[in-house]
């Protein structure tokens, strides 16, 4: 074991159980994206560093992209997130797209961070965005959409809720503590950080930023003013819409969620699980009206959220939402081999089982029917197919539920929808 090359840190290998899990989350992005109306795209593995170095912030650039020289010598990166991408694509083809566009895509994400528990180098993330819209019920939808994968998903406003914000009502509240032009920028940083350190280093890091203790303090009181949202007509749409949309027991105003992105401009909003054991943010978004602006396009609003596979399967696993009986295995049915005369007999009932829409596995070698039963018990087949010489001559089958231990024999030609009532029947039971 020893000599076995180990993967590289911070990626993930995916088992079937794990890809069934990964598939089983796209299946639900997928559903809930698609009652909303939103249509799937997908961007390239690798763009040029340029992409996102005046759009996603230093510290994503700097600290945790994986950036390499391509053999012409251009910094190539593999992306860290998808809305510079996003942005990029609807600027080159702007005149003949119809807004406002839904889009939504799935795919493998990298950021060069310290890997632990709910954090990995390699992830695979929900984007979701809407483009051309820039009225309060937009971001309302959005909210929404995440708001129906949770309930979806089973959970529940206990387990997680989403919290909303505003930038430019922010803006305009940090405008009253006498903040440099610089300072601006790092108070949003500040602000975005305060879960992340303990309360004293987080005051320090406010005081090496060049805040004064009374700066500090009025700071304080801002960010504990839940009535704050009340000022903004944005925010007041905004929640009279998320109220008409069915989702209002998700949403909560917080005047700490800033999101550290410097591209976005209005709303923002994150989901944060608050079980006992996961207390922290799995998705998040907001307004960025100025982006496609920055890569070549007409300006253009937007707003979207992300959501990464890694926090929320391990919520969803916290809370029993997760299936216990996910198809690990896409063939529900196993057809046996009895022996080296029926193989290539066997071989095709297997072919006219798949023609008529069945998922067939056919066991690789004649061996005793028990370990084939075994076998198919541990693959998670539903069904044993047996051709033995009596059924062969005869035109027959015989049909093993393995979940009832029954077994009977029937005609070729009725096994497909013998078959496949077996199925529809354990489905629904």
């Amino acid at each position: 074991m020893s000599d076995i090359i180990s993967s590289v840190k911070g990626t993930r290998d995916f088992y079937p159980r794990e890809m069934a899990v990964r598939t089983w989350l796209y299946n639900k992005m997928r559903q809930v994206s698609e009652s909303f109306g939103y249509q799937e795209y997908e961007g390239p593995i690798l763009e040029t560093i340029d992409l996102y170095a005046a759009k996603s912030g230093e510290e994503l650039v700097k600290e945790q992209s994986f950036v390499f020289p391509d053999r012409s010598g251009n910094l190539i990166t593999l992306r860290p997130e998808l809305t510079p991408t996003l942005a990029r694509m609807v600027a080159q083809q702007q005149r003949q797209l119809n807004f406002p566009l839904r889009w939504w895509s799935f795919g493998p994400f990298w950021r060069y961070e310290r890997p632990q528990k709910g954090r990995s180098r390699e992830f695979f993330q929900w984007n979701i965005d809407l483009l051309g819209e820039v009225s309060p019920e937009a971001d309302a939808e959005m909210v929404a959409v995440m708001a129906s994968f949770y309930r979806s998903a089973g959970l529940s406003p206990d387990e997680v809720i989403i919290l909303v914000n505003n930038r430019r009502l922010m803006d305009a509240e940090l405008g009253k503590l006498a903040l440099t032009g610089e300072q601006r920028g790092d108070v949003i940083r500040l602000i975005d950080r305060r879960d992340k350190l303990a309360p004293e280093k987080w005051r320090g890091y406010a005081l090496e930023l060049g805040l004064s203790p009374e700066q500090f303090d009025q700071l304080l009181v801002l960010l504990d003013n839940r009535q704050l949202w009340q000022k903004s007509d944005e925010l007041v749409r905004f929640f009279n819409a998320v109220d008409a949309l069915g989702v209002s027991e998700y949403i909560q105003f917080d005047p700490q969620i800033i999101r550290g992105l410097d591209y976005y401009t209005g709303t923002v909003y994150e989901g944060r699980a608050t079980t006992q054991d996961i207390r922290r943010a799995v998705a998040g978004g907001g307004r960025y009206d100025n982006l496609l602006a920055e890569v070549g396009g007409d300006a253009l609003p937007g707003t979207g959220f992300a959501m990464g596979d890694v926090v929320i399967a391990l919520l969803l696993d916290e809370t029993g939402n997760l299936p216990a009986n996910l198809d690990v295995s896409p063939a529900a049915v196993l057809m046996t081999i009895f022996d080296d005369d029926t193989l290539l007999a066997s071989y095709q009932v297997a072919a006219e089982l798949r023609s008529a829409g069945l998922n067939v596995v056919c066991y690789p070698v004649p061996a005793k029917l028990g370990k084939q039963f075994k076998y198919a018990d541990r693959i998670g087949a539903r069904i044993a197919l047996v051709l033995g010489p009596d059924e062969m001559t005869q035109k027959q089958v015989t049909i093993k539920n393995l979940s009832l231990r029954e077994q009977f024999t029937v005609p070729q030609s009725e096994a497909p929808q013998i078959i496949r009532k077996i199925l529809d029947t354990e489905k629904s039971v």
